[in-house]
């Protein structure tokens, strides 16, 4: 694995971990230590963008309290969706 992408990965992996609330930390920190490894590079920044939302926004559009907008139904969300329909 390429150093850059390494060290991307572990810069992502932390910040899912600390993320401000322990509902996102525990979500978003368990999706990228089963799968961010797996993400394209595109895929990455889309979950890059994913966390620099609103913590209260994030847990609102993943626990189904709030539709996300347009510009934040990714692949990437999806994905968390998913991984979260399956802990």
């Amino acid at each position: 694995m390429p150093e850059e992408r390494e060290i991307r990965l572990k810069r992502l992996r932390f910040r899912s971990h600390h993320m401000g609330t322990a509902e996102n930390d525990a979500l978003f920190g368990g999706f990228a230590d089963a799968r961010l490894a797996g993400l394209s590079d595109d895929q990455m920044d889309r979950f890059e963008d994913l966390l620099a939302e609103n913590d209260s926004d994030l847990y609102d559009w993943i626990s189904g309290l709030k539709e996300p907008p347009e510009n934040r139904k990714t692949d990437v969300l999806q994905m968390i969706l998913d991984f979260k329909c399956c802990l």
